[in-house]
């Protein structure tokens, strides 16, 4: 029986104890776009579709003891970073890339709130994932919040704008999503071109974890050697049918996103 290669993708983020964003939502994004998924936890979140409620991260010797281990035993075909949490995270994860990863994609998910509302990151994290992480990265995907936060602009700024201010900080390529935008079209910039990703309306849907499953699925069809706009339109249509099949009816809260459709399947 004939074989292919199965690309491994890394993501360095939190834990949700509710399953629905971090680690967790990566995971099952990396499972649906069909690439082996491994991670280093960054922080343990107390979680749920409501709040969350506690947070504990992991020592920074730990991050990179993650990091170093799984790069010292499998090939790493792309990086997908979310919560950090801490600057001496951030520095971790930069010596990481340093030391083993330095030629796989990196994307960059600069998690600052939790759907819940929390706050997951303060200035100095901030300063540091700018300085450190971002001139590192293959693409970052911030929505228009954080990248109201990252360049400093008003809330007056276009999405293009927002994209172009981003890019100056370092990375290679920038897609603002736009689920916090009225046309809900995400704009991918990468210096040259300004393409308009656009993606359907769920109304009915539930979204927590949908930038998780974004910024991931764009990591795993990197991955898969796509260049980065087919990699963002596919990673939206991913995304977006995700939010369309979301679990409403988990939780009190911003119900989980579902890449596998998992409640229009009969159990097996």
């Amino acid at each position: 029986m004939s074989t292919h290669h199965v690309p491994s993708v890394l993501s360095i983020a939190g834990s949700d104890s509710g399953g629905g964003a971090g680690i967790q939502a990566d995971l099952k994004a990396f499972a649906r776009c069909g690439v082996h998924g491994m991670t280093a936890i960054t922080a343990v979140t107390a979680q749920n579709t409501v709040e969350v409620r506690a947070v504990e991260y992991m020592s920074p010797e730990m991050v990179l003891d993650q990091i170093a281990t799984v790069g010292g035993d499998t090939r790493i075909d792309a990086i997908k970073i979310g919560m950090l949490g801490t600057p001496e995270t951030v520095e971790a994860v930069f010596i990481g890339l340093l030391l083993a990863y330095i030629n796989a994609p990196v994307v960059i998910d600069p998690v600052m709130v939790a759907e819940s509302g929390a706050a997951l990151i303060d200035d100095e994290t901030r300063e540091a994932l700018v300085e450190r992480l971002l001139p590192k990265s293959t693409v970052v995907t911030p929505n228009i919040p954080e990248a109201q936060v990252l360049t400093g602009a008003g809330e007056e700024a276009s999405q293009e704008e927002l994209a172009r201010g981003v890019l100056e900080l370092g990375p290679e390529t920038v897609v603002v999503t736009g689920g916090h935008s009225e046309d809900l079209v995400d704009v991918f910039f990468d210096g040259k071109r300004v393409v308009e990703i656009p993606g359907e309306r769920h109304a009915s849907g539930a979204s927590h974890g949908s930038g998780c499953t974004h910024s991931a699925a764009l990591a795993a069809f990197l991955a898969h050697g796509d260049e980065p706009l087919e990699a963002a339109r596919k990673a939206r249509q991913i995304a977006s049918a995700a939010v369309g099949a979301g679990l409403r009816a988990i939780g009190a809260g911003a119900g989980p996103v579902d890449v596998f459709g998992l409640a229009s399947r009969p159990p097996q």
